[in-house]
């Protein structure tokens, strides 16, 4: 049965369309539909909910020992409040999830993990743990709401003073507070845009919500649902675990090599790594230039050879054009390279382009 979040009752009084999405009944979209949320995300600013995310903390003597050895990047020069983007391995070197780790503290992690993958993923680390470390799961206790677009930091500002919130990217202020609640306020998101994610206590979510969304009025602040956070994150390239990444997939494969530091003593999967050496395939972004859209589990032609298959695909509103990633033999990775997807036995064509397909201007 799907869980609901803090906000569900908010979700439906709004016009939200609720699907069921990582065991949660969330809104695919509102009243003003995708492309009017993703354009208000790209041009003004969106609110989402994404209270389904999972929260474990690690805390203990041995904390860092245990995410060094149990994730790809390196945490040993993280500092207080800091956050950093990993892949978790298996032995295989395939992707287990892609997490977010933050230090609150000397031995206190706050680690935030895919819906879906929650449990899977707390029972790894329970599986895998050693030493003086505790891994706690507090998703239920937490609501997490993502404020994104580039006027989202000026909405924020009404409700929080300028020490409450974060100066750069990847980094996040704890134990503050925003419109009067107490809050981790974190400068992340999954959009491409500016903005921030916001945690805080279940039984205030609604507050926060409504909060954010009355001072957001004159900023054309809308709601978002599913819709918009996926075609936002496919302009922006950003990996979906189980579309770009999967437990067969490895993070160098997926193009997360930023994330994985091959020159850390050892972590789980490092060996399988380097036995696979440079990677066969790899990730790359393609525009439809024929007729239709391409969607996932596509595959993908250079003339008669097949040399992979799409994992995600959409038609990105604020490009104004088809687009889609895919994983697909490494010797046919160059941009400008025309190829064709068979999309329920029709080619279409389309050409291989540089990731990211959007980038936000500083």
């Amino acid at each position: 049965m799907e869980l609901k979040t803090p906000l569900y009752e908010a979700h439906v009084k709004a016009g939200g369309k609720i699907v069921p999405f990582g065991g949660y009944l969330l809104p695919v979209q509102y009243k003003e539909g995708v492309i009017k949320e993703h354009m208000a995300v790209r041009t003004q600013a969106g609110l989402f909910d994404v209270s389904h995310m999972g929260e474990i903390l690690c805390q203990g003597k041995d904390a860092l020992a245990n995410l060094q050895m149990m994730l790809t990047n390196n945490f040993d020069n993280l500092t207080d409040g800091q956050a950093r983007y990993s892949p978790m391995c298996n032995e295989q070197g395939g992707t287990v999830d892609d997490l977010i780790v933050y230090k609150k503290g000397e031995e206190d992690y706050f680690i935030v993990v895919n819906a879906a993958n929650k449990d899977k993923d707390y029972q790894w680390m329970l599986d895998h743990q050693f030493g003086e470390v505790t891994f706690t799961d507090v998703s239920d206790q937490y609501a997490q709401l993502a404020l994104q677009g580039p006027k989202a930091m000026e909405i924020l500002r009404k409700l929080a003073p300028e020490e409450n919130i974060p100066k750069k990217y990847y980094h996040a202020v704890f134990d503050t507070e925003a419109a009067g609640i107490p809050c981790i306020i974190s400068k992340t998101g999954y959009t491409g845009e500016d903005g921030v994610e916001i945690y805080l206590d279940s039984a205030r979510a609604q507050e926060m919500w409504d909060a954010l969304l009355e001072a957001g009025k004159e900023e054309g602040l809308i709601p978002c649902g599913l819709g918009a956070r996926d075609t936002l994150r496919m302009e922006a390239a950003m990996p979906l675990y189980g579309h770009e990444m999967d437990e067969q997939v490895t993070p160098l494969e997926a193009g997360l090599g930023f994330a994985v530091k091959m020159t850390k003593e050892d972590f789980i999967g490092k060996k399988a790594l380097e036995e696979k050496g440079e990677p066969a395939r790899k990730r790359i972004g393609l525009t439809v230039t024929g007729r239709g859209i391409i969607r996932e589990h596509q595959d993908v032609y250079l003339g008669d050879r097949l040399i992979g298959h799409t994992t995600s695909g959409t038609h990105c509103p604020y490009l104004g054009c088809p687009v889609a990633m895919a994983l697909v033999d490494a010797d046919c990775t160059e941009p400008g390279t025309k190829v064709e997807a068979d999309v329920r036995g029709r080619r279409v064509e389309a050409q291989i382009v540089p990731l990211p397909f959007y980038k936000r201007s500083k």
